[in-house]
Formats: C-alpha cells, sequence, structure tokens
C-alpha cells in the first residue's frame, strides 16, 4: 500500500476540530421539555451538583457531535482485525436477526419454563452439540466468559478430588505459554500455581513436567494451540504424566477455533474445557458482548458441572415434542450466572453452528490455519520468527531488528495504523521479544491478507531505511500517538482540557 492510497483510505475521517464545547452558546437547547403536570420537588442537596461546565447546544450540534466520533471508530465492519489471541472475526448479520428474534429477545427469566420451550429446546441442543464437538460427555452454558468457564473448571477439579478424599491437590500446573488468565484463575479458586517452561521447539518440557507432577498435582491447564501458535508436539506423554500422578488436564479452548472438526479434546484426553463463544463461533467480541465461555467436562467430572442445564423432562412423542426443563448436576460446584447465562450470545453461537454444519465447522478451522500460515511464510524472511514450524491459527514474530535499533514492536504496530489496519496483540505471549502475535481469522480473503502483508513488509523495510517514521507513526490518524502510560496514570475524563491545579 503507498502513502498515496493510505491518505486516501482516511481521507473521509472528520477533523476533531470544532469541539462540542466551542459550539455551545448560552439559551441553545438540543430538546424542548413539555411543562410539568406534577408539583416541583426538590432533589436531596448530595445528589444535585451546580457550576458544571456543560455546553449548551442544538440537537443538531449533538447528533454531528456524536456520529463525528463514531467515525473515529475501527471496527471489524470497517477492516481488518489481526489481533492474536484475541480472534476478531467477522459477526454474521443472520447471528443477529436470529438473537432479535421477539420470542428470544422478549423472553422474560422468570417466566415459567412451559412458556420458553423454543429457549430451552435451543439450549439442550447447543449442549449436545458444542459436546460432540468437544468429544465431552456434557456442557454447561452458564459461565458468562472465557475466564469464567476456566474459573468453572478449576472448581470442578478441585471438587472432585475433595470428593474423593484428596484434598491434599493444592497445585495446578501452568505453562509459561499459557493465557493470562491460566495463573489467574488458579489463584482465584485457591490453588497454587505451579510454573513450567517451554522447550526450544515451543512445547512443554516434559523433563520439567515430570519434574513436578506428585501427589499434590491437583491438574494441569493448557492452551491448544498454545499462545506461540503452535500445537503442542507430544500432548498424548502431557496428559499421561500428569493422569499418571493423579491429576486431571484442563484445556483452554479459546483456540478451538484451530481444531473445529480437526481433533476432539475429550478423545486427545482432557478431563474438562470451556469454548470462547465469541472466539470460536462468532459472537460479539469487546464492545459488542456480553461473553459466554461454556464449560464441557467427561463422564469423571459430569456431575460436577455448573448449573441449571437444560435436560429433557419428557422425552416427546410422535408430533408432540419432548418437555424441555432445567437441573442441577447430581455434584455441582452450584450456579455461577444469573438465569440462563447470556442467552442472546447462545443463539448466536447456535445460529453459527447451524449454518456451518460439521463440514462446515471443518472449514472454519482449515481456513483459520490456511489464512495464518500463509501470511506467517510471506513474512518470515522479514521478521523473525521464533519458531520455524507449521502454526495454527495464529503465529508470534518479533517486532525488531539488529540492523534496526530503537525500532520495537510498538512501533511497528502504530505504524501498521498509517496503513489502515488494527495492530496486532503486542508484547504477548511474554516470552518472546517484541512479540507480535497474528492472527487473521478465516473470515479474510486473500486479498486482505495481501494487504496487510505488503504493509508489513514495507514497515519492515522502513524501520531500517527511515526508522523515525516508526517513531512517530501513527501519522494519518485522528489523534497521534499519546504516553499510553501518562495517560492511565493521568486520566482525562473530558474532551475539554482542565486547567492545572497548584498542589
Amino acid at each position: 500500500m503507498t502513502d498515496e492510497q493510505t491518505t486516501q483510505s482516511n481521507a473521509t475521517l472528520p477533523p476533531l476540530e470544532p469541539l462540542i464545547y466551542d459550539l455551545g452558546a448560552p439559551g441553545r437547547k438540543g430538546v424542548n421539555l413539555p411543562d410539568s403536570d406534577v408539583p416541583e420537588a426538590r432533589l436531596p442537596e448530595h445528589l444535585v451538583r451546580t457550576g458544571l461546565d456543560l455546553p449548551e447546544v442544538s440537537e443538531m450540534d449533538v447528533v454531528r457531535h456524536f456520529v463525528r466520533l463514531s467515525q473515529f471508530n475501527y471496527s471489524i465492519d470497517t477492516g481488518f482485525y489481526p489481533l492474536g489471541s484475541c480472534t476478531m472475526k467477522y459477526n454474521p448479520k443472520l447471528n443477529e436477526d436470529m438473537a432479535r428474534l421477539p420470542g428470544f429477545a422478549l423472553a422474560h427469566p422468570l417466566q415459567d419454563t412451559t412458556t420458553v420451550q423454543g429457549a430451552l429446546a435451543l439450549m439442550y441442543t447447543l449442549q449436545a452439540w458444542l459436546a460432540e464437538i468437544s468429544g465431552m460427555a456434557g456442557v454447561s452454558l452458564q459461565p458468562a466468559a472465557g475466564a469464567h468457564g476456566e474459573f468453572a473448571g478449576i472448581l470442578m477439579i478441585r471438587a472432585y478430588h475433595i470428593a474423593n478424599g484428596e484434598p491434599n491437590r493444592t497445585r495446578i500446573i501452568v505453562p509459561d505459554s499459557a493465557h493470562g488468565t491460566n495463573p489467574a484463575t488458579t489463584a482465584m479458586t485457591g490453588l497454587d500455581v505451579v510454573e513450567i517452561t517451554s522447550d526450544n521447539n515451543g512445547d512443554v518440557d516434559l523433563d520439567r513436567l515430570r519434574e513436578v507432577c506428585d501427589e499434590t498435582v491437583a491438574g494441569m491447564m493448557i492452551t491448544v494451540p498454545n499462545t506461540l501458535g503452535v500445537f503442542e508436539g507430544h500432548i498424548n506423554e502431557i496428559v499421561d504424566i500428569v493422569h499418571g500422578c493423579g491429576g486431571l488436564m484442563y484445556m483452554d479452548g479459546a483456540n478451538m477455533n484451530a481444531m473445529l472438526g480437526i481433533a476432539k479434546p475429550g478423545e486427545l484426553g482432557f478431563d474438562v474445557m470451556h469454548y470462547n463463544l465469541h472466539k470460536t463461533f462468532s459472537t460479539p467480541h469487546g464492545g459488542g458482548g456480553p461473553g459466554s465461555g461454556p464449560v464441557a467436562a467427561n463422564e469423571k467430572l459430569l456431575p460436577f458441572l455448573p448449573g441449571p442445564v437444560a435436560t429433557i423432562e419428557e422425552e416427546g412423542d410422535g408430533d408432540i415434542p419432548p418437555l424441555y426443563g432445567l437441573s442441577m448436576p447430581e455434584q455441582s460446584i452450584g450456579r455461577l450466572k444469573a438465569f440462563y447465562g447470556n442467552f442472546g450470545m447462545l443463539v448466536r453461537a447456535f445460529t453459527y453452528i447451524m449454518l456451518h454444519g460439521g463440514p462446515g465447522l471443518k472449514a472454519v478451522t482449515q481456513h483459520a490455519v490456511l489464512n495464518a500460515n500463509y501470511i506467517r511464510a510471506r513474512l518470515k524472511d522479514s521478521y523473525t520468527m521464533p519458531f520455524e514450524r507449521i502454526c495454527g491459527h495464529e503465529f508470534v514474530c518479533e517486532g525488531h531488528w539488529t540492523d534496526a535499533e530503537g525500532v520495537h514492536a510498538l512501533d511497528v504496530s502504530k505504524r501498521l495504523m498509517d496503513y489502515g489496519f488494527h495492530p496486532p496483540t503486542n508484547y504477548f505471549p511474554l516470552i518472546v521479544p517484541e512479540a507480535l502475535l497474528i492472527e487473521p481469522t478465516e473470515t479474510e480473503s486473500k486479498e486482505a491478507c495481501d494487504a496487510f502483508i505488503e504493509a508489513m513488509l514495507t514497515i519492515a523495510k522502513e524501520a531500517k531505511d527511515n526508522p523515525d517514521l516508526l517513531h512517530e507513526a501513527p501519522h494519518k490518524t485522528p489523534v497521534g500517538r499519546v504516553d499510553e502510560v501518562r495517560a492511565a496514570k493521568e486520566l482525562v475524563l473530558c474532551c475539554r482540557p482542565i486547567p492545572a491545579v497548584e498542589k
């Protein structure tokens, strides 16, 4: 992409000025309220604020102000998000339409189950589909996010050991290539984290794993593929070692979009896992949430699933459909979320799976892996790849060069913004210096991948020929480079500068 093309792509961005404060004038109003038809009553003094410096503006000024701000937003509907680990894929609009059907959107969680049979049927079917995809015995849709699903899984492991008379099992093994939520989840459940290192190939160090496995190990949390973007080459040995000392295996299923239709965690020997519906099944991520992190378990942990789960209370007969209800598993760790979980996300995931079917879900993974390996192969001569091997749905490279002193991964990411791309994940995983974690997902076309590749190749050349271009980037966005550390420490929550206050 040339500078001219970049300029054209940014030409439609509205100017930052004038600020809405500059448009205000005394007496202007954005709305005319009718005269009150009830007696006036004063609010309690502690609820009343006076002297607020608010602009007095017309309705048109307000509309233009907020529409202008919305046009600064970068979204999956306007551009490519190569955010490794986060999986920012396109959210099909059909999913949104289905979630907005009145029977789903207007259902009240306190309705009698006999009046929400359609919702319960959807939940029951989605549980079955997710169990089949994972190779597990059952699923709970309760958890409200991926990390919430992790929390459920580790609580289940702890409950299992306590129920079997082994409360001494208080340690969870976590590789240094795991998601950052894994050690946090372990700590929140009251268990101890045992971190083990990766070997030179990006896999778990088996010798170190054997050293830490003993009668105090409750289990191991491992991400497959891991956050280096590679599939654990000796996953069977890892499972056998942990099971051999009496521990259980937890799979962080955040990267399940690299395994759909290819491998089932249950068949690999995992006892429990969670899904991130936004990462694998295209429900909204980030500001478009809320999230959903269903947890799946094998027969051993099935009784400990959080509840309630959707069940069939009475079998159907001929034209008479089954009667669906809700029940708590026998030794459930309890309820983790009010009512049915984040039901709207369940509708979206259900729609996505139904739309694709088995062959389509396998194609999702094939295209995600193909896109990632295509970009990796095109960039490997210009960016250092810490692991020279086929990747899963994402890969990590280093955003610095020995012959471009002073250039860092952050500079690469800031410069990408000038070329119209959202930056990839920076400085994660932590075990790779100046890490750039890149995930194109399956929803990006070859043309989109090619455009991103050309921008990355151009930036690699600029880093050596004109590093100041990167140091001072971005140049063509509405807001230039900010001091992010200072911004985090000195919050300014108003678009009008605040006068300095003497200390």
